[in-house]
C-alpha cells in the first residue's frame, strides 16, 4: 500500500484542479472519471519520489539542528 494517500476533500479539489487545467490549457473538458484517472497516475508516479524527498529534506534539517542544538538553543545561565 502506498503511503501517499489523499483525503476525499483533497482528492475532490485536485480533480477539479485537473479539470480546470485541461479546460484552460487544452480547451478540453474532462469528466470526473478521466480527471480522477489522470490524478491517480500522477499520485502513483510522483507521490513516492516527492514523499521520499520530503522525508530526506526533513531528516537533513533535523540532523543539522541536532548537531548544533546547544548553539541553537543555549541560554546563558548567570547562576554558574
Amino acid at each position: 500500500m502506498m503511503r501517499v494517500q489523499l483525503t476525499d476533500e483533497r482528492r475532490t479539489a485536485l480533480i477539479e484542479a485537473v479539470q480546470a487545467f485541461f479546460a484552460e490549457r487544452f480547451d478540453e473538458d474532462l469528466g470526473e472519471l478521466r480527471a480522477g484517472l489522470i490524478l491517480d497516475f500522477f499520485v502513483e508516479r510522483l507521490g513516492p519520489p516527492v514523499y521520499n524527498q520530503a522525508i530526506h529534506d526533513a531528516h537533513s534539517f533535523i540532523q543539522e539542528k541536532l548537531v548544533d542544538l546547544e548553539g541553537e538553543f543555549y541560554e546563558p545561565d548567570e547562576t554558574r
